[in-house]
């Protein structure tokens, strides 16, 4: 059963607020689906945003992060979902704080697939926490990238199932998660160096090094893409992953990212054909 249309439209607005990638998408997707991948896309995002807080002390973070794990793996309610953010409400924002809400957001026969990927996540950023974020190796990056963006590969791959029974490759789909993570990678280089000690780049790697690994992964998200039969499902795959290709290729020209023209003539492309 659907949510009342005023929730619906107050996620929306959330997604709106949170992503420029993945709006657009979603906001296309059948009904159903929607409250699915937009409960998917905005638990994670709130993690994401306790991991990623750059005031919210290192014991804090893995404290939120594992609790909300541990939480998730249980039956709950969403005020339990939220209550050990209450301490930090001052600096965490409104989509962390509403986790609970948007944890409800998907439909109840979908539910467990979501809790279960995003409680693995939560964990492995805690992890990432602890390790203070010290990418050494391609080994590294790999196991960085699966628990940030790989898991969301798996995630929407449950949804697919969920939906209309669609069957992709788990492998290429953690190489879709991983493709989009590592141009955000090279897209937030100089933003990441400034925040101190933080470098998701190997020990050694230049950025020729990090455009290979970013093209390897995008080469999977394309083949994964390809695979795709279910036209909805096929639809939502293309823009970020156009996108991506596009932010690439920007940078690779010296630009700084995709500017907003440009964003909007792949996005109408996309949609016109």
């Amino acid at each position: 059963m659907s949510k009342p249309m005023e929730y619906n439209r107050d996620a929306m607005d959330m997604l709106r607020a949170t992503s420029r990638t993945f709006f657009i998408p979603i906001s296309r997707l059948p009904a159903d689906l929607k409250e699915a991948v937009t409960s998917a896309y905005l638990c994670m995002r709130a993690i994401d945003e306790i991991e990623d807080h750059p005031q919210l002390p290192s014991e804090a973070k893995v404290t939120l992060l594992r609790s909300i794990s541990e939480t998730l793996q249980k039956p709950f309610t969403a005020d339990e979902l939220v209550a050990p953010l209450k301490p930090y409400q001052s600096l965490l924002p409104e989509v962390t704080l509403r986790m609970g809400e948007w944890a409800q957001l998907a439909p109840e026969s979908v539910q467990p697939e979501v809790y279960s990927r995003t409680a693995v996540m939560a964990e492995g950023m805690a992890g990432w926490v602890i390790k203070g974020w010290q990418v050494r190796t391609e080994e590294d990056l790999d196991d960085y990238t699966f628990y940030v963006a790989g898991l969301v590969g798996l995630l929407l791959n449950d949804l697919w199932k969920w939906y209309d029974g669609t069957e992709a490759d788990e492998d290429l789909a953690v190489g879709y998660g991983r493709g989009l993570q590592a141009v955000n990678i090279i897209r937030n280089r100089e933003e990441d160096l400034s925040r101190g000690d933080v470098d998701f780049y190997p020990d050694g790697w230049q950025a020729e090094d990090m455009f290979q690994y970013a093209r390897r992964n995008l080469a999977m998200a394309d083949a994964y893409t390809d695979s795709i039969q279910s036209k909805p499902v096929l639809d939502f795959c293309k823009i970020p992953l156009t996108l991506a290709h596009g932010t690439l290729r920007a940078i690779e020209a010296g630009e700084t990212k995709l500017s907003r023209v440009a964003v909007k003539k792949l996005v109408q492309k996309i949609i016109g054909e």
